[in-house]
C-alpha cells in the first residue's frame, strides 16, 4: 500500500471546516463532487495541511483539528495596509465602484499578483487586509485518501 510522501501525487476527497466556538462551519468540501488530485510540496494546500497528509496510506480516512498557526498562520497586522486613493485608481479598471468587502488584485514588482479585501474605503486611502482569509482561524480538515503515486 503506497504512503503520502512529500513529492506524491495524491488523490483524495477533503473537507475544510471552520472550528468556531464549539461548531464547524463549511469552507469547502470535494465529498459531494469529484476527488481532488495534489502534488504534494507545490502548494495547493497550506503546509499545515500537507503535514497532515505524510504518511497516510490509500483508503485511509481522518480528521485533523488544526490551530491558526498549523492551518493558514496566525494573523499579521502588518499585512493590513493603507493604500491612496490614487494608488488604487491608477491599479484598477476605469469607473470601478469598490465597497468593503470586495477582494481586489495588485500587481506584484515580480510580475505576479497579490489580493486583499477592501475594509474602509474614504476619499484619502482605501485599507485592505492581505491577510489570508483563514489566517487566525481554527479549522478541521477530514480526508479520505482514495489514491497514492
Amino acid at each position: 500500500m503506497s504512503t503520502i510522501q512529500a513529492d506524491s501525487h495524491v488523490t483524495l476527497h477533503y473537507r475544510l471546516l471552520l472550528n468556531e466556538q464549539e461548531a464547524f462551519g463549511e469552507i469547502v468540501s470535494t465529498f459531494d463532487d469529484k476527488p481532488a488530485t495534489i502534488q504534494m510540496g507545490m502548494g495547493q494546500l497550506s503546509p499545515g495541511l500537507e503535514a497532515r497528509l505524510l504518511g497516510l496510506t490509500e483508503s485511509h480516512e481522518a480528521s485533523f483539528e488544526l490551530s491558526p498557526e498549523e492551518g493558514f498562520g496566525p494573523r499579521n497586522p502588518e499585512l493590513i495596509q493603507k493604500i491612496s486613493r490614487a494608488t488604487l485608481t491608477a491599479n484598477s479598471p476605469t469607473d470601478t465602484d469598490y465597497q468593503p468587502g470586495d477582494i481586489v488584485d495588485f500587481p506584484r514588482p515580480d510580475g505576479g499578483r497579490y489580493a486583499g479585501v477592501l475594509k474602509t474605503l474614504t476619499p484619502d486611502y482605501a485599507l485592505f487586509d492581505f491577510n489570508h482569509p483563514l489566517a487566525g482561524k481554527a479549522l478541521r480538515f477530514d480526508v479520505k485518501i482514495i489514491g497514492v503515486l
